[in-house]
């Protein structure tokens, strides 16, 4: 099977099919994988797409396999969704033993739930959220095949020359959101020895997605004449598409002791030349503001790559279908990725899962 780039994403059908489409590797992956897929959090941004390809890879290998979205599915809509791409939903508080205790015990766990960013005025809700609930769940499911999502933000700050943080380098996060992050990170690893857990801490930065990222958020302030902010020079993405395949490939490379692997593209992106090349496609002037740090979360992601390849979906594509995107009026949703801040201050208030 050839993965399908087009040149352009005309709506939002096409936008899901392409986002929740398997690599061969992914399928193949199917056929060896025993047991079914259970996702916890599934609900959040990624969630749904990865979902849906794990449901496409499964019936492209010709197996039968549970796939199920575990979330507190809020929006039922959501919920309805799933069910018609046959992903078994199950509506459950993760932040509740008891009601963990009820999930089946499947042998492959995808864990994406956690409170993203908005630390600040309700830390304690973001360390229940991101490190109290890995150890519910991590003790349910002691055993399982473990894909924990991380971030990137759990690295020291890095200039564009010492080439990104790899994943030799000691954690040394910023601010309460990072931390609770590195907690969360800590207790996957402690339950993965001491309950025999294969894991692996998928450390994630940033997904595109046309709906959002730092494409999305450096397009937005171009389309309607605002200055871009250059606090952060550069940034790495992917596309989300991509992210996906990895998370499941990953489900053979947990380990005990666990396992760290970073996520994203092979290339720094320099947001100054984004914002131009924007500018140049819809004949906009771009000014800019904001005082450049010199440093910004960069992560190396060679051992992926390694393990991988290269994501499928090129850093010019991804320019290509975010432009057209806007020209076409396409959806978007209102959840920025922070990419500039550096001093680990995220203000707004996003819980996904």
């Amino acid at each position: 099977m050839t993965y399908n780039v087009p040149v352009q994403i005309r709506d939002e059908a096409e936008l899901a099919q392409i986002l929740s489409q398997p690599y061969d590797e992914t399928i193949d992956l199917m056929k060896r994988l025993e047991g079914d897929i259970i996702i916890l959090g599934v609900a959040g941004k990624m969630g749904p797409s990865l979902a849906h390809l794990a449901r496409r890879a499964t019936s492209a290998a010709g197996v039968k396999r549970r796939i199920i979205g575990v979330a507190r599915f809020s929006d039922a809509e959501q919920r309805n969704r799933l069910d018609a791409l046959g992903v078994e939903t199950i509506a459950c508080d993760l932040s509740n033993p008891d009601a963990v205790a009820k999930l089946p015990h499947v042998p492959n766990v995808i864990f994406m739930a956690g409170r993203k960013f908005g630390d600040v005025g309700s830390e304690p809700l973001t360390w229940i959220m991101n490190a109290v609930v890995p150890g519910i769940v991590a003790r349910h499911f002691a055993g399982s095949r473990m894909v924990a999502f991380s971030t990137g933000c759990v690295y020291p700050l890095a200039g564009h020359e010492d080439g990104g943080c790899n994943e030799a380098m000691s954690p040394a996060p910023t601010g309460e959101y990072a931390n609770s992050c590195l907690g969360r990170e800590r207790i996957f690893e402690h339950y993965a020895a001491a309950r025999h857990t294969p894991t692996l801490l998928y450390r994630l930065n940033y997904a595109i997605d046309l709906h959002y990222g730092v494409l999305n958020d450096v397009a937005e302030q171009v389309w309607n004449d605002k200055p871009v902010n250059l606090t952060v020079v550069w940034a790495n993405v992917i596309w989300q598409g991509d992210a996906n395949n990895r998370a499941l490939l990953c489900l053979e490379h947990a380990g005990v002791p666990a396992v760290a692997l970073n996520i994203t593209g092979g290339e720094m992106i320099s947001i100054a030349d984004v914002a131009r090349e924007f500018g140049r496609r819809w004949n906009k002037d771009v000014t800019f503001t904001g005082t450049p740090s010199g440093k910004q979360y960069l992560s190396d992601a060679s051992r992926s790559m390694e393990l991988f390849g290269a994501p499928r979906v090129s850093f010019e594509r991804l320019m290509d279908w975010t432009a057209d995107w806007f020209v076409r009026g396409g959806a978007r949703i209102n959840k920025p990725t922070h990419f500039t801040v550096t001093d680990g201050q995220f203000l707004d208030s996003k819980k996904e899962g």
